[in-house]
């Protein structure tokens, strides 16, 4: 479990979690990435791509 940085929700973080996956907070809908801290997963916010139109 985890908490959301926005919300403060608690966020089910799945038993087969690898780094760099993304999930999404239930209450507000924001969206972390995973990153390994000591063994551990912790949450970080995930970064948001544009569309960029071929520019």
């Amino acid at each position: 479990m985890a908490s959301c940085a926005e919300c403060d929700a608690a966020i089910a973080l799945p038993d087969d979690a690898v780094a760099g996956e993304i999930v999404t907070c239930a209450e507000c809908g924001s969206s972390f990435e995973l990153v390994a801290s000591g063994g551990s997963m912790a949450l970080k916010p995930a970064q948001s791509v544009g569309e960029d139109w071929g520019q």
